[in-house]
């Protein structure tokens, strides 16, 4: 078979698997979601800067020191409403990353380091001098890079079902690579249906009835450029150097929370995570997104943590 006659039979290969997966998330229905809400005494905010505006919420009174929440890959500040309570006797800043909810969607800037800057500069606009960082996956590379990039302002960080290494991760969801290759997903994007988006968020969750309805809604409000730029930059990070190892160089302490039912990053990769001198690892029985699954003990963990420093 050359080439040419190789590439057209991929083609149609991807084509067929994306009327199967389209067809059956169609078939299975749309799943009820489950509902979240932001704490009412929750402050929403535009940051206006040079590469795009940043919206971020904040809750608690406001101070130098803050504790800071960085979503992952598809997700928003509206990600961490279940846990925001157990932190209501701490300064909370929650971060809508560049092209992410309601923050700017332009075509750049999706690299980790350039969105751990940004975050930086945000805190400084808001007079937070101090701050322990939270993030869940992917945002707990932009919360490490920040950290590289900080000594001053970083004390410590909190990464939940943050991956270790690239060759570990296993699964982008039922639709997830489709969606991500570069002759499909294009064109596929502004088609797909909520239940679509919802069945490829199924594994980033232990149970589909888990998976809130805010969460197909931010998915469904990225881009197509911002979706698979992040991805791609989250990717590259990774290639560049492993996530421990960064760790080790920072000093700084650590906890790190995983899912033991975790379908993105199987619970034995995060084993990786004990070499680094000053961590703490805790599993919680649940999948890949503790803060929706298990806020309770999540935002327990977080609080206990946070409040060492």
């Amino acid at each position: 078979m050359n080439e040419t006659t190789a590439a057209a039979t991929a083609r149609r290969g991807r084509t067929g698997l994306m009327i199967a997966v389209v067809s059956a998330a169609l078939l299975a229905g749309q799943v009820a979601g489950v509902a979240t809400a932001a704490p009412e005494t929750s402050q929403d905010r535009m940051v206006s800067l040079p590469g795009g505006d940043i919206h971020i919420v904040t809750s608690g009174v406001p101070g130098p020191d803050a504790v800071v929440l960085i979503h992952g890959l598809g997700a928003s500040t509206v990600s961490w409403d279940p846990v925001v309570p157990a932190l209501r006797d701490r300064y909370v800043v929650r971060i809508d990353l560049l092209g992410h909810g309601r923050s700017a969607k332009p075509d750049g800037g999706y690299g980790m380091a350039e969105q751990a800057s940004r975050v930086g500069v945000v805190l400084d606009r808001i007079g937070v001098r101090h701050a322990v960082v939270v993030g869940h996956s992917s945002g707990g590379y932009v919360a490490t890079s920040l950290a590289e990039q900080r000594h001053d302002l970083v004390r410590a960080l909190t990464l939940i079902d943050t991956g270790a290494r690239l060759d570990a991760f296993t699964d982008n969801g039922p639709a997830g690579e489709l969606l991500l290759d570069p002759v499909v997903g294009p064109a596929l994007w502004p088609l797909l249906p909520d239940s679509v988006l919802r069945y490829t968020l199924s594994s980033a969750f232990s149970r589909d009835d888990q998976i809130p309805d805010a969460m197909v809604a931010d998915l469904r409000g990225m881009t197509y450029r911002s979706l698979t730029a992040t991805s791609a930059a989250s990717d590259e990070y990774l290639r560049d150097r492993q996530e421990p190892d960064r760790l080790v160089d920072l000093g700084l302490p650590v906890m790190v929370i995983f899912g033991s039912r975790d379908k993105r990053f199987p619970a034995v990769s995060y084993a990786e995570y004990r070499r680094v001198p000053k961590v703490r690892i805790e599993s919680l029985d649940c999948g890949h997104t503790p803060m929706i699954e298990e806020p309770g003990p999540t935002g327990t963990l977080i609080h206990d943590f946070t409040e060492q420093f």
